[in-house]
């Protein structure tokens, strides 16, 4: 309950803080976004096999499994699974 409230206050400051931006670069709030149909997040575009992910193998090579997951999080911003089965796949051992 106490996590919820404390998630809702910082929602709150976010939007402040937005209008506030917004008020000041003089732009127009666009209409607000239908209540009925969830927001979903954009999907990650970068995949591995491009030159960002030589970390990611250096770190599985040493044998550092987690900090591989983590790096991969940080780089894609997918979800904990997600980046755990793509670095399984991408180092099975």
């Amino acid at each position: 309950m106490f996590a919820r409230h404390r998630l809702e206050r910082k929602i709150d400051a976010l939007n402040f803080k937005m209008d506030r931006i917004l008020e000041h670069l003089g732009i127009q709030e666009s209409p607000a976004l239908p209540t009925d149909e969830p927001v979903r997040a954009a999907p990650v575009t970068t995949r591995p096999g491009s030159g960002n992910f030589a970390e990611i193998d250096d770190l599985l090579a040493q044998g550092k499994k987690i900090h591989a997951i983590k790096r991969y999080r940080e780089l894609t911003g997918c979800g904990l699974k997600e980046a755990k089965e793509a670095v399984e796949r991408r180092y099975p051992y």
